[in-house]
């Protein structure tokens, strides 16, 4: 029985954090926490919950200053610049506590959207 989920929320990497972020207010942190607040909201609207063997898509906005030619060539395609996919995952599975029970991923990947989102399947 597969599941889908859909959280329409641009994807965020997990920070680099040091001691100083607690007074600091970095950009890159405040994102971060933020896009963690917003996934949890709407994981408890529908009951969310991480498992095993979980599909993960990450679709990365285009950059506005692309072409409408790059971004009908790009829409859909598999990203391949920063931020790394791990990062991605990262500041992902943080919002949900402990991950140590994820044992198997079924795939990860990132595409070019027209907008962020993320697309989480049980399979």
């Amino acid at each position: 029985m597969e599941q889908i989920s859909v959280f329409d929320v641009v994807p965020v990497p997990k920070p680099r954090m040091t001691r100083s972020d607690s007074w600091k207010k970095r950009p890159c942190v405040q994102r971060y926490w933020a896009f963690k607040d917003e996934i949890l909201y709407r994981a408890n609207l529908i009951n969310f919950k991480l498992k095993n063997n979980m599909g993960y898509a990450f679709y990365l906005p285009m950059p506005k200053s692309w072409s409408k030619k790059v971004k009908a060539e790009k829409l859909n395609q598999l990203h391949d610049q920063k931020p790394d996919l791990d990062n991605l995952l990262k500041a992902l599975w943080d919002c949900f506590g402990e991950d140590k029970e994820i044992s198997s991923i079924a795939y990860t990947r990132k595409y070019w959207g027209d907008k962020g989102k993320i697309i989480i399947e049980t399979i």
